[in-house]
């Protein structure tokens, strides 16, 4: 039974950084860099907390509320000449950090969700944006550019969590390694080799 385990505990270790990679939609890594895409149009993204974390640099999820500052240093020089709207809303798609633009869609009244809307409009340089987070939660960011010239709507979602207090994925890797070795001590009869050796406790009888 442990031996039929190995491949599944396998599969779990090594599948869990890719997972967490796509899970935050638009926003990915990227040379420790946050780069968010909408639609052909990038920017560098990140969060700050003046007020609690000064210069640290979050990518999405922000460990506690508080005064927040939404940054987008444009990659894409167009992105200065066009009218960005950002948005973000309480997470209740049920979908968590797999929540997309789909599920966005089928939220029957957005505007009841919203936290916070900065309506569309042009910022050259960067963008940047004020938040006091009075809350902690889930929440989704939603940013979309409307190119002036053809109408095209680009969209990017990110889903994102305010006061997290995840401990990362390496319990994961450090409980999978443990298991293993252990499976592999319990298969080569290990145990059974420890206990022939360990002398029987004395009769006081």
């Amino acid at each position: 039974m442990f031996a039929r385990l190995i491949p599944f505990l396998l599969i779990i270790s090594l599948g869990v950084t890719p997972t967490a990679t796509i899970a935050h939609g638009s926003v990915s890594p990227d040379d420790d860099l946050c780069i968010i895409r909408i639609g052909y149009f990038r920017a560098h993204f990140k969060i700050y907390l003046p007020g609690d974390r000064q210069h640290q640099e979050y990518c999405e999820d922000i460990p506690s509320a508080g005064e927040a500052i939404f940054v987008m240093e444009y990659e894409h020089s167009g992105l200065g000449n066009v009218p960005i709207d950002f948005r973000v809303v309480r997470n209740v798609t049920g979908q968590g950090i797999f929540a997309n633009l789909q599920d966005i869609e089928k939220i029957p009244d957005l505007e009841a969700v919203t936290l916070f809307h900065h309506r569309a409009a042009i910022q050259p340089d960067v963008f940047t944006y004020l938040h006091q987070f009075d809350e902690q939660g889930d929440f989704i960011g939603i940013v979309t550019v409307i190119q002036p010239e053809t109408g095209e709507i680009y969209t990017a979602v990110f889903p994102f969590e305010v006061g997290f207090s995840s401990v990362g994925i390496w319990p994961w890797f450090a409980g999978a390694a443990i298991f293993l070795q252990l499976n592999y001590l319990w298969l080569t009869g290990w145990f059974t080799r420890r206990r022939k050796r360990t002398p029987a406790a004395p009769s006081h009888a």
